[in-house]
């Protein structure tokens, strides 16, 4: 047997092999990354006090945002908001948010959104698929979001600005928030509606 016949040979019987087909996975191209401009975005709530519904907002949150139309597979969202930037407008029952009646900001100090699969739900919106982590409980919950548009930045050469929005519904009871006496629903509604707007950049 020559050198290079054996040589051959090794490599065929290393190759790996299942019913005949390579199972080698090709590799998945991210998509273009974003960065996310939190001076024009906005993670928004709203939950029933009553019978009125109180607006809130996270004032520090961050994130990485891959998206591409054409690429969803290679497409991502991570972002993380600090549970101690709540603001009601109302600086006693901020303060009550943070303690452990509700989101116990010491302890939980993040709460966390990944996604898992984005897929298109026609035209310009999309679902996100992922895991939303509040306190200690994780659960997997869809975001739908549309794609505004995208256009070159006019203030800065080379980039181009887009914007999304996303809403969705959450029960703060799934999560632990809101423990002895504000479990109940009757003051302080379960259903906590979710807005986000964000403002993005890249270099494409």
């Amino acid at each position: 047997m020559t050198t290079t016949f054996a040589l051959i040979f090794a490599l065929l019987l290393s190759a790996p092999v299942a019913d005949g087909i390579n199972t080698t996975t090709p590799a998945v191209n991210e998509a273009p990354t974003w960065a996310i401009d939190a001076n024009h975005s906005a993670v928004n709530f709203r939950i029933r006090h009553f019978f009125t519904p109180v607006p809130g907002v996270f004032e520090r949150w961050g994130g990485t945002l891959k998206f591409d139309a054409n690429n969803l597979e290679g497409s991502s969202i991570d972002v993380e908001l600090q549970v101690a930037s709540i603001n009601t407008k109302n600086e006693r029952r901020d303060n009550h948010l943070r303690t452990a009646d509700f989101f116990d900001a010491e302890k939980y100090p993040t709460m966390r959104f990944v996604s898992n699969e984005i897929r298109s739900a026609g035209g310009n919106n999309f679902v996100a698929v992922g895991e939303l982590t509040i306190k200690e409980t994780t659960k997997t919950i869809e975001l739908p979001f549309e794609f505004l548009g995208a256009m070159p930045d006019p203030q800065r050469e080379g980039m181009t600005v887009a914007g999304f929005r996303a809403e969705t519904t959450i029960l703060r009871n799934d999560y632990g928030v809101g423990t002895g006496d504000y479990i109940q629903t009757a003051v302080i509604g379960n259903e906590v509606s979710i807005e986000v707007f964000l403002e993005v950049r890249a270099r494409l």
